[in-house]
């Protein structure tokens, strides 16, 4: 960014690989017909029914699981918060059976109790261990049992060594068996080592769960249609949204106005689809798909084309919400901001039509502002070739991840968010800190050899190898161990935040989930859209087919 303004950088983005697939869905009805309604409905209290039918606790445990992996859960969440508190009441009382002591059962029971905010004690595994502190061999000879340990070992927080122990173990016993077992389960386990459900975003493992499921001779009929029949009917709904969004995209025709940015609004919207997936969500997630693909061009803008002074400008135009301050740009900056503001004022309206302050309106413009300016330090220390240290970096890291931004703005318009959980994201949670660490953190892994073709600032992994004097293989390693410590907070402020709604904290851990998908195994699927094609396929392009005779 130190460049002349006729030497700016230039970056050969692939055009999006999309089109205009998705235009056709805008002008889609939404409208099922009555026996589709009639059905899914039936079907609905038929599962609720079975649900409540059963007093065993491994029985509504393994239930509660299916309909988690299923995508379906959010139709019973009442029902399957009275179960679990019912469920963690008899077991703080030591009203358990012998089956319901196994290792599967507990581990289940540790990990949906964890999952939903009870502080269950990770102590119950020791009985599993033999008295040279080590797990027992016999229980390398259950494999539902370890696959049940290894999924409950991503809950554990700091400190929590016997966690820690079961975790190698497990993995490496489960490793070791997958060349044994069938070819169903193998590829299963296979999957849970590379992507624990806790760990997985819930759209993309509902989809490919469906799979796995029919094929298990033992699965209930019911179930599995209900599932099947709902992701169709919400993927319409999802068409909808992002024909809308594509709409508005290229009406506003940034692939040409702005020709140095990524034009990848259906990326973009394939976020907030991941944060939050649910019907209610709808309009907060139109709004999201908007808000992503404008911090794309902003982020280009600050990155690839704009040179430091008129960067400086730009900011200020930003702070002031005032064009007027950047007359002087060229035409593709104003287009930016105009963008911004333009979308702002449709937020605006659509938290007024919420009943919601204006106040609430300014915690999300501020957060706007927060993000030009920590885009505006990283363009400083690129304009004088400053290397700030790991830890001054991982600071501004924060905010330049986006992640308190979209967090925030999420939360502003979504319908479960109360005044409560406004002034709570206000006090700077640390869960949202560490969230955003590890985005930027694993973003800058997956982009830095890219990034090193051309003037650019110094990523954490530069950070990284001046602050402690090292290379850039053990600065990944750092990076990687930060994000597991990191990983940890998050699993312990989640039972620490008693007071937080937990669709506000799932719609948290499921921004986390989305961005270490995004950009693990060194990728950034973000930008280049092959690599996300298949999975934006299975979620907005490809439905499920149904058998009529389940």
């Amino acid at each position: 960014m130190s460049l002349a303004a006729s030497q700016r950088s230039c970056v050969n983005f692939r055009p999006s690989i999309w089109g205009d697939v998705f235009l056709q869905y805008d002008s889609e009805s939404l409208e099922f017909s009555d026996n589709m309604k009639q059905q899914v409905q039936m079907l609905k209290e038929e599962v609720k029914k079975m649900f409540l039918s059963s007093s065993n606790i491994l029985q509504n445990l393994n239930f509660i699981d299916s309909l988690q992996r299923l995508g379906i859960s959010y139709h019973f969440q009442h029902e399957i918060d009275e179960v679990l508190e019912q469920i963690h009441y008899t077991f703080t009382n030591d009203n358990v059976t012998k089956e319901e002591g196994s290792l599967h059962c507990l581990a289940l029971l540790f990990r949906l109790l964890r999952q939903r905010g009870y502080h269950i004690p990770s102590a119950m595994f020791y009985k599993f261990k033999n008295n040279q502190g080590k797990f027992n061999e016999e229980v390398a000879k259950d494999v539902q049992g370890m696959w049940s340990l290894f999924e409950a070992t991503q809950l554990r927080v700091q400190g929590e060594d016997v966690l820690d122990e079961a975790f190698d173990f497990t993995y490496t016993h489960l490793k070791s068996l997958t060349n044994k077992l069938s070819p169903t389960l193998a590829a299963q386990i296979s999957h849970c080592l590379s992507k624990p459900i806790y760990k997985g975003v819930p759209r993309l493992e509902a989809r490919r769960y469906m799979s796995f499921y029919e094929k298990d001779p033992t699965h209930n009929k019911v179930l599995l249609t209900f599932a099947k029949l709902d992701f169709n009917m919400l993927q319409k709904l999802h068409k909808k949204e992002i024909g809308s969004i594509t709409k508005w995209w290229k009406k506003s025709d940034f692939a040409t106005k702005v020709p140095y940015a990524r034009d990848r609004i259906v990326e973009a919207y394939f976020w907030p689809l991941t944060m939050s997936y649910e019907p209610e969500h709808s309009v907060t997630r139109r709004m999201m798909g908007k808000l992503i693909g404008c911090i794309s061009l902003l982020d280009d803008t600050y990155d690839i084309y704009g040179t430091f002074e008129e960067l400086k400008l730009f900011t200020q135009a930003i702070q002031r919400w005032d064009i007027g301050v950047i007359q002087s740009l060229p035409e593709c900056m104003k287009v930016v901001f105009k963008a911004i503001v333009e979308l702002w004022d449709e937020i605006e309206l659509t938290i007024e039509e919420d009943g919601k302050s204006s106040m609430v309106l300014q915690c999300g413009k501020q957060a706007f502002c927060n993000l030009a300016q920590a885009y505006l330090v990283e363009a400083k220390w690129c304009h004088e070739e400053y290397i700030p240290t790991y830890d001054e970096y991982k600071v501004n890291g924060i905010v330049s991840s986006t992640t308190p931004l979209q967090i925030i703005t999420f939360l502003l318009l979504a319908k479960i968010s109360t005044q409560e959980v406004i002034d709570w994201i206000l006090t700077d949670p640390t869960i949202i800190k560490a969230v955003s660490v590890i985005g930027r953190l694993e973003n800058d892994v997956s982009s830095h050899k890219f990034e090193r073709q051309r003037v650019h600032v110094a990523s954490s992994i530069e950070c990284c190898m001046k602050q402690y004097k090292i290379s850039q293989e053990e600065a990944y390693k750092v990076i990687q161990k930060d994000v597991e410590y990191l990983w940890k907070d998050i699993n312990e402020e989640c039972l620490k935040s008693d007071c937080i709604p937990k669709p506000v904290l799932e719609c948290i851990l499921n921004l986390w989930r989305i961005t270490e998908f995004t950009y693990e195994n060194f990728e950034d699927k973000y930008t280049n859209g092959e690599l996300l094609k298949d999975h934006v396929a299975a979620l907005l392009v490809d439905p499920i087919s149904i058998e009529l005779n389940e």
